[in-house]
């Protein structure tokens, strides 16, 4: 067991989600930043969808009652196992009775914690992940709750001493595909979006990222009729202000989305903070 002694701001488990659902109305959910999550997994030798511990801006304590090995990964942190100081992006023995202390990230936004044979709580349609959406999974972790640790009996030997991770930008540039509905903005929106900077608003969470700048501008009035959403669409509603989805959005939206991201920058956006500035490049 692992007992939760301090979550911090928000702590859940995740796994991988419920891909595939989309048509029922339920959200995919997971990790937030599925490549920092899919890394920790593999620092300890568990299958890349084995659920582990979200954190957002870290300030976690978790006491292990038997020996384990665990990786963190995501926005820089402190790690201290025991008292002592431990190094991130690495696997880490902990013994048992250990408490395990997660800093507040210099960067970033949400780090990841793996353990060895994965933390089995029930499963809710297919996957282990809270979606703070829906309400699906189990609920959001506090203080005194305990996690299952699932067996490591045949998971494959840990071989990797350390996988350094490029650091967190101050101002990242997230690349975009215009569309499906940018045919619903004036022709300067799009060079709006990708000329300027915009802030990140206190209102971001797992759903999704609100950004604060320069509206962008409709070519049409009304609304769409309610159709898929995909992570990382960059949804624009009446305000003109644009809100990025991230794991747990609406499966389905009625305001235009101007563009997606590239998939390989929805981790990216993921690792967002309040106050942060970003920037899009076509």
């Amino acid at each position: 067991m692992i007992e939760v002694v301090r979550p911090g701001p928000l702590a859940t488990v995740q796994d991988l989600g419920r891909p595939g659902r989309a048509h029922l109305g339920v959200p995919r959910s997971g990790a937030a930043d599925e490549r920092a999550f899919r890394l920790a997994n593999r620092l300890v030798g568990n299958p890349e969808g084995a659920a582990g511990v979200e954190f957002t801006l870290g300030g976690a304590a978790l006491r292990f009652h038997r020996r384990a090995w665990i990786a963190v990964t995501g926005a820089p942190v402190s790690v201290r196992i025991g008292g002592r100081p431990h190094g991130t992006n690495a696997p880490c023995f902990v013994a048992g009775g250990a408490l395990v202390e997660v800093g507040t990230p210099s960067s970033g936004l949400r780090g990841y914690l793996a353990v060895r044979g994965g933390i089995e709580v029930d499963r809710v349609l297919g996957s282990r992940s809270t979606d703070l959406l829906s309400g699906l999974g189990p609920p959001v972790l506090s203080p005194g709750d305990r996690l299952p640790v699932g067996s490591a009996n045949g998971l494959p030997d840990i071989g990797v001493d350390v996988a350094p991770a490029p650091p967190i930008p101050e101002t990242p540039v997230l690349r975009i595909l215009p569309g499906p509905r940018d045919d619903w903005f004036t022709h300067d929106a799009l060079a709006t979006l990708t000329s300027t900077s915009y802030d990140v608003s206190p209102d971001s969470n797992r759903v999704g990222v609100r950004l604060v700048g320069p509206p962008l501008a409709r070519a049409r009035e009304g609304e769409l009729v309610s159709e898929g959403m995909a992570a990382g669409s960059i949804q624009v509603p009446p305000s003109g202000l644009p809100i990025v989805f991230l794991a747990d959005h609406p499966t389905t939206g009625g305001y235009p989305v101007i563009a997606v991201l590239a998939s390989a920058d929805v981790a990216g956006a993921a690792q967002l903070r309040p106050g942060q500035k970003v920037r899009f490049r076509r």
